[in-house]
């Protein structure tokens, strides 16, 4: 359990370096970043307590990631919610004669103010090009 901010810091480096592999990972992590701002005050509350250890189990349960097969087609799943951005990028590949669909990665990100004000179709469309431009 991290005991000040230069603890969290480091945890959230060392985390950040598996993103990809972490489903929501920007919604899991913002109230740790938020801990780290230089005016909030370093207090483990029974929340962040909480969000400390979904972080550890998202890394230490994180899906296996395929590897990708540029010859077949993909698949795009996104989700805008009230404070991230996050997609996943999937693929189709025949396994031992079967399809089966899996994760190739994970792309999330914390919303901007202004694109807080954003509708749901606005949303939806920010985050579709956000998306295509972050895995192209």
């Amino acid at each position: 359990m991290p005991q000040n901010k230069k603890e969290i810091q480091s945890f959230l480096r060392y985390e950040g370096y598996y993103r990809k592999h972490i489903k929501d990972f920007a919604s899991i992590t913002r109230p740790l970043y938020k801990l780290c701002d230089k005016a909030t005050v370093f207090e483990m509350t029974v929340n962040r307590v909480r969000d400390f250890e979904s972080l550890r189990q998202a890394l230490t349960t994180a899906p296996l990631l395929l590897m990708p097969k540029f010859k077949l087609p993909f698949k795009i799943y996104i989700d805008a919610s009230g404070d991230g951005l996050d997609s996943a990028l999937h693929q189709v590949p025949i396994i031992n004669d079967k399809p089966l669909e899996g994760p190739i990665c994970f792309i999330s990100s914390k919303i901007k103010p202004t694109e807080a004000r954003y509708g749901a179709s606005q949303m939806e469309c920010l985050l579709l090009v956000w998306a295509l431009e972050k895995l192209n």
